[in-house]
């Protein structure tokens, strides 16, 4: 059976949280814990999600959850399978599964994070990516995107918000060879609950990395976030992929998939979707100037040229 808002579990796993109005991350938590079930144990690093989901004395989380240190989300998941396996109480339907932001992740614990996949732990890693540090008052992370503001990037008459590009998380932890790596948007559900579902049913380290957007710190109205999630896909700013380790697709360097091509595109068109109309949606891109965008479709360009020989190299 297909997963989507209908078939989903109407039981509540993530709710009574004090997230934003449109808060991206909130939704990732849901529709995850819902596709994973009651057994599920989530660990979170200091971030957004466990700023709103433990409020003394309100605990949002239906099944068991706990708060990590910043730099130590996945050694604490891998502590936690430990220690279940130790007891002989872990069954086949739990799932060892943490939740953290782009800075806990791709900036704070990506050391944890690469020795976890190093050991192969049987644990899932989801990290929500909003771009920026948003909990602490909305700071640079290193998947910040250039030219976008934030508090630490500024922008000005001589500087148009951050100077970096986003770095490639998804790459990196395909680099290790892990079993399983995808990339979502929170703006395609059907997709990102299907990987969910996937990873949920695998063993070993599996990643999973979601666009959800920040409508306080991206400076977009709340009703719009899902439709900026689509957005970001369709102008080809992020993509939709997984990575199938050699342990599980049976080839000496793993597998990678593309599962949405510009041609696959609602409108049907073999092009990509405005670049400019994403940006100018966001006040975090008001900044912005012809030549800024045109260095942002070129970069996405060279991503694109990229992927597609990473495609071939591993097929």
């Amino acid at each position: 059976m297909s997963l989507n808002a209908r078939t989903l579990p109407t039981e509540e796993p993530f709710f009574g949280h004090k997230a934003c109005a449109g808060c991206g991350g909130s939704l990732v938590l849901r529709q995850a814990l819902k596709v994973l079930g009651p057994h599920a144990i989530a660990a979170l690093p200091a971030g957004c999600m466990s700023a709103v989901g433990f409020n003394f004395p309100q605990l949002c989380f239906a099944n068991n959850a706990m708060i990590t240190p910043f730099a130590a989300t996945a050694a604490v998941l891998s502590g936690i399978d430990a220690g279940l396996r130790a007891q002989g109480c872990k069954p086949d339907d739990c799932t060892v599964v943490g939740f953290a932001g782009d800075g806990g992740t791709a900036d704070i614990g990506i050391q944890a994070l690469s020795g976890a996949i190093d050991r192969n732990e049987d644990i899932l890693y989801i990290c929500y990516d909003n771009e920026a540090y948003m909990n602490t008052g909305i700071q640079k992370s290193s998947l910040t995107p250039f030219g976008a503001r934030t508090t630490t990037t500024p922008v000005g008459a001589n500087l148009h918000g951050c100077t970096t590009d986003k770095k490639n998380m998804f790459e990196i932890v395909v680099a290790h060879g892990i079993p399983y790596a995808a990339t979502a948007s929170i703006g395609y559900a059907p997709d990102f609950l299907r990987k969910v579902a996937k990873a949920r049913d695998m063993k070993g380290t599996r990643y999973l990395h979601v666009i959800a957007p920040c409508p306080t710190g991206w400076g977009c109205p709340d009703r719009d976030m899902v439709d900026i999630a689509r957005e970001v896909v369709d102008a080809g700013l992020w993509y939709l992929a997984e990575y199938e380790g050699p342990q599980t697709s049976q080839t000496p360097a793993g597998r990678l998939k593309l599962n949405r091509r510009p041609a696959q595109f609602a409108s049907g068109a073999d092009e990509w979707g405005s670049v400019e109309h994403y940006l100018r949606r966001q006040a975090r891109f008001a900044a912005l100037d012809g030549e800024d965008i045109a260095r942002i479709e070129a970069g996405r360009d060279e991503m694109w040229e990229r992927l597609e020989r990473l495609t071939t190299a591993f097929s």
